[in-house]
């Protein structure tokens, strides 16, 4: 997952060496030395750009920061004349930064290794734009609920300004894209397929439109049984899937040709031994290789044993 870089002391050499988060994230040659971070250890077969999410509010005019021990402070959207200022047509330069970072990452890797370019979902960026940072996002449902005029808006100028800056990282040379939904399973009913699917199918569909070759992997987080549902809406080519599920019972109810990402639990990983590699084994025989791009069900824990990733690394290829 995209927190990879976290565990391994390289990393956090270039981070304190950066000064900030940001600076790591704006900065496209650190950028690109944290994404190749992990391959020049592991024999992976994809390279996933360091940024982070919230990249996007930045570039349409709010002010971001990253406090040591609280994670972001965004500022805060909250009304209809709020949303109308964001910058949607002219967006910062946050933007074409990340996508240097993209073109460096891509003219250092093998030919045969993917770049995944990614971005966050609208639902789950929206949810930060309007409580301003880590939160339970009531508000955000209270907003969705009660707002529904505005909060389209704001859904919809997020929906432009990712296709956009998606379509930058595939022009500067990613090769597969991810949308990151993480606050997905905080919905249901109408309410998820407007603020989570609908948002997303039309993403995939403007971006199938320039590049039919890209494929998009969707992680709609905690959404459980809806799945297949979500899959059928979006059209994604794949879906990424949180440990608590059975990714084998997952895939036999969607679409033919959509794929699985995961779903390794990140503590068994942490916890390594015989427990890391029964369910790593699991995973391997349950699930056709064609369908299945083995990952963790969610972010490395930064106390994970490099040897144990080592470990994972090399059943999987024992296993191709």
């Amino acid at each position: 997952m995209r927190q990879a870089g976290r565990y391994l002391p390289e990393y956090r050499a270039l981070r304190a060496e950066a000064g900030s988060f940001l600076n790591l994230c704006y900065d496209p040659v650190r950028a690109c030395e944290v994404t190749l971070q992990p391959l020049r250890r592991f024999d992976l077969d994809a390279a996933i750009l360091f940024s982070d999410i919230l990249v996007v509010p930045h570039a349409l005019g709010l002010s971001l920061r990253f406090a040591e021990g609280e994670g972001p402070i965004l500022q805060t959207v909250g009304s209809a004349a709020e949303v109308a200022r964001l910058a949607v047509e002219k967006p910062g330069d946050q933007l074409k930064t990340v996508a240097e970072t993209v073109a460096l990452v891509r003219a250092s890797l093998a030919p045969e290794k993917t770049l995944i370019g990614f971005c966050g979902a609208p639902w789950t960026v929206a949810s930060y734009m309007i409580e301003g940072g880590s939160s339970k996002r009531a508000v955000a449902r209270q907003v969705a609920a009660e707002n529904p005029a505005w909060f389209a808006d704001l859904l919809q100028k997020l929906v432009d300004v990712s296709v956009h800056y998606l379509a930058l990282q595939v022009e500067a040379g990613a090769n597969c894209l991810q949308i990151f939904d993480s606050w997905a399973g905080d919905l249901d009913g109408e309410t998820l397929k407007r603020c989570v699917f609908r948002p997303i199918a039309e993403m995939r569909r403007r971006l199938k439109e320039n590049y039919p070759d890209v494929p998009v992997i969707g992680f709609a987080r905690g959404i459980g049984e809806a799945q297949a549902d979500f899959a059928r809406a979006t059209e994604v080519d794949g879906v990424s899937v949180e440990d608590d599920r059975v990714l084998a019972e997952v895939l036999k109810t969607l679409p033919s040709g959509v794929a699985v990402q995961g779903n390794l639990s990140p503590q068994s990983l942490l916890a390594g031994g015989d427990v890391m590699r029964a369910e790593v084994a699991s995973l391997l025989r349950s699930l056709p290789k064609d369908r299945h791009i083995f990952n963790l069900g969610h972010g490395i824990v930064p106390q994970t044993p490099i040897a144990h990733v080592a470990e994972v690394v090399a059943m999987i290829r024992a296993a191709d």
